[in-house]
């Protein structure tokens, strides 16, 4: 997937013809990757683009920080690099606001589209438990499944707790350790205790069976809604 870096706005050539070319060129690459129904990880960087422009905008990160500089000398007093700006010009902040102004509602209007897609697939998809649950359901397994397909992929699970600013959030790590094939005999309930029995660390797992009505791409697009949805349910 072609990406944007992260500072792409005060990297390499500022000009505005030249970054509009260079955002469009993304974006039409974005595009390619929802008519695919593939959301991650071009959602996810979009909403952080948007993100980084409109702080600019709004003036809480300062573009100082975000140009290029050069090594100019070393303070050992108090151990600490020293850097000269590369960029300092009136003339680059004014294409600077134009370039940031045309994309912005770009960004958000491809942003909506792609939170569409991902309601779109939310909506359709089955999330539910294998059996009954456990009370701790901070580890265990996802069965995932789509329509007219007998491979059935099981992946493990853990959530854990990240403190970021002060803050404590919950984050979800999953791995893929089999995959089975469905049939009336190989059922969900028995995929779940040969789980147990090769993995006796959990004995008692949380096991979720996922299922997609429709046939999806699986790292773009159903690992990342599934995890949310895991998400959710773990968090309850």
């Amino acid at each position: 997937m072609k990406t944007l870096p992260k500072n792409w706005i005060t990297e390499g050539l500022i000009d505005f013809e030249y970054k509009k070319y260079q955002l469009l060129a993304y974006l039409q690459a974005n595009e390619k990757e929802f008519q695919a129904v593939k959301i991650y990880p071009a959602l996810g960087d979009l909403i952080a683009h948007h993100r980084t422009l409109s702080e600019i905008q709004s003036g809480k990160t300062l573009l100082s920080n975000l140009f290029p500089k050069a090594l100019i000398g070393i303070d050992f007093q108090k151990a600490q690099l020293q850097y000269e700006k590369k960029i300092n010009d009136g003339k680059v902040m004014e294409e600077i606001a134009q370039i940031t102004e045309f994309a912005l509602p770009k960004l958000k209007n491809q942003i909506e589209e792609g939170k569409a897609i991902y309601d779109f697939v939310e909506e359709q998809v089955e999330f539910e438990p294998v059996g009954i649950l456990p009370i701790y359901t901070r580890e265990g397994y996802i069965l995932l499944t789509q329509e007219r397909q007998n491979e059935v992929h099981a992946f493990r699970y853990k959530s854990n707790f990240l403190q970021l600013a002060g803050e404590k959030f919950r984050s979800i790590t999953l791995w893929l350790v089999g995959v089975f094939q469905k049939s009336l005999v190989n059922t969900l309930e028995k995929m779940k205790m040969e789980l147990i029995r090769e993995i006796k660390e959990l004995p008692n797992p949380a096991t979720w069976r996922f299922h997609s009505q429709n046939c999806l791409p699986l790292e773009e697009t159903l690992l990342p809604v599934g995890k949310r949805l895991l998400l959710r349910s773990v968090s309850e």
